[in-house]
């Protein structure tokens, strides 16, 4: 049997397969790399371009998914249970649309429920369809946000994202070690601020 055959659905990450690569698109990388100013030619670079391409369909795998489709099974028989649902710390990769350079953060993702839960892995999984894509890290914070409310119609959704962006770490202002943090708020956690407060709070803010 082979390895991807012992996949559960807990799992977050399959391995990627190995795909064909358009001639053009490998002439795309290597003209890049002249860009650079190395040779795309030398031994070192020679299959960098099949290499690049296949890691950029991987990056962008969101985009062959709905995010949403991970909210289409909910349970709700729950014993009762009318609390806020967190998952929190959830590590993520993206990419900046503008200049493709690294999003590397986490998410914490917040309901409370109205009548109805998810199975806590598919928050993530939703949080992962969305950053797998171009991305810039305020649109990301509200689609994540969008489809749980969407879906599953809680009384509240909470959903604040660090991360650090090689765009501004790693070029241009050339400053490392700097966070950017987005939340969005929406329903009672929007609303009322003892429970915007809590569900802060059990964040770690």
């Amino acid at each position: 049997m082979a390895d991807s055959d012992h996949l559960s659905d807990g799992d977050l990450v399959a391995p990627a397969p190995k795909i064909d690569v358009p001639a053009d698109v490998q002439d795309a990388v290597r003209t890049l790399i002249r860009w650079a100013g190395d040779d795309p030619s030398r031994e070192g670079l020679a299959d960098t371009p099949l290499r690049v391409a296949r890691a950029w369909k991987e990056y962008a795998r969101g985009y062959e998914e709905d995010p949403a489709h991970h909210l289409s099974r909910t349970f709700d028989e729950v014993g009762g249970y009318d609390e806020i649902v967190l998952l929190k710390d959830i590590p993520f990769q993206s990419h900046c649309e503008h200049h493709l350079a690294p999003i590397i953060g986490k998410a914490s993702i917040a309901y409370l429920p109205q009548d109805r839960v998810v199975g806590i892995s598919k928050l993530a999984r939703v949080l992962h369809g969305f950053a797998r894509r171009l991305q810039v890290q305020e649109r990301l914070t509200a689609q994540v946000a969008d489809c749980v409310w969407e879906h599953l119609k809680p009384q509240g959704v909470a959903v604040v994202i660090e991360a650090s962006h090689a765009c501004m770490t790693a070029r241009g202002v050339n400053t490392p070690g700097v966070m950017m943090t987005t939340s969005r708020m929406m329903g009672v956690f929007r609303q009322d601020e003892r429970s915007r407060r809590e569900v802060l709070a059990l964040m770690g803010y």
